[in-house]
């Protein structure tokens, strides 16, 4: 179990690969690193098909920040064990197991490891994971989740007939298969143009250049069973209201331009449940935390707002 240094995306000095064990036995793939003078611990979550090495320059941040970060690959993807012999499809039965990574994580990584206050970022499917959790743990003070996913696009699909092929798929013990139009293959240098998830080629090609060292890290599209497991989940989260409550305060910072969440969803949680702030940063796409500069400026500039305790801009 290792992590993965390139020249322009080196590991941030003093960081410690970490093995971490479910209570169903898998051992995934986890990262700490302190600094001297901490004001607490950040806890990031990446999105789906995510890997530890494209947050190393978010980490950097942090740590110029005063804060220690602690970062998980969660089952499924990156360094972590995948559930099929066939390791690009993006497979899970239940966000169930993801409660349980994470869970994992804090107890046996963070918690006894890293100093508090504890704070989570959460980026897409990493934010619906932190969600997830926020219902019922009272590990971290606040949290800050990036376009995150709360509903799901389906495109020219219409959603009866999606439930339905769902719905057979998996009852005929197909959940295996990738959804229609989606790529058996991580994205790759040659795929930036049109691509949904940053404008920043420089960024795009960093990541690239991690998969071209480490192919295994990479992960294609979901499977019929994600895509149920997704649903499944996103629907527990649309059915929170006003009598609901999150066990820490939310900022949602999410993109003007995203056309991979919901942004209708994330705006209608942000104004249902108590506790949850939203701020839209209007010219960028899904990847938030690896667009240009001004982007990332901009959602820094919103992390030392609200986590610094002086108002969301």
């Amino acid at each position: 179990m290792q992590l993965f240094s390139m020249p322009d995306n080196r590991v941030p000095d003093g960081t410690v690969c970490v093995p971490v064990t479910t209570r169903d036995g898998l051992v995934l793939r986890a990262m700490r690193v302190r600094v001297a003078k901490p004001k607490g611990t950040v806890v990031v979550l990446g999105g789906r098909g995510d890997y530890l090495e494209r947050y190393f320059e978010t980490a950097r941040d942090l740590m110029r920040r005063n804060y220690c970060v602690a970062s998980l690959d969660v089952r499924g993807q990156g360094g972590s064990p995948r559930p099929l012999r066939s390791r690009y499809r993006g497979h899970l039965r239940s966000f169930e197991a993801h409660d349980e990574d994470l869970r994992a994580f804090m107890t046996e990584v963070v918690l006894p490891d890293c100093p508090p206050p504890y704070f989570a970022l959460g980026h897409s499917t990493g934010g619906h994971i932190l969600l997830r959790a926020l219902r019922n743990r009272t590990w971290f003070s606040k949290a800050i989740v990036v376009a995150p996913l709360i509903g799901i696009i389906y495109g020219h699909w219409p959603l009866p007939l999606v439930r339905l092929l769902v719905f057979l798929t998996t009852r005929l013990g197909l959940g295996w298969m990738f959804l229609p139009g989606q790529g058996r293959r991580p994205l790759v240098s040659g795929d930036f143009a049109g691509n949904l998830l940053t404008a920043d080629r420089k960024r795009w090609n960093r990541d690239s250049a991690i998969l071209d060292a480490a192919p295994e890290l990479g992960l294609g599209g979901p499977t019929f069973s994600w895509l149920r497991a997704a649903m499944a989940s996103t629907a527990e989260l649309k059915a929170m209201g006003p009598g609901d409550r999150l066990r820490a305060p939310v900022l949602i910072v999410a993109a003007g331009l995203d056309q991979v969440v919901d942004t209708e969803a994330i705006r209608e949680f942000a104004r249902r449940v108590p506790g949850v702030s939203l701020v839209f940063i209007r010219e960028a796409m899904h990847e938030i935390l690896t667009e240009g500069d001004a982007v990332r400026g901009q959602f820094l500039a919103a992390f030392d707002a609200f986590i610094e305790g002086k108002g969301v801009p």
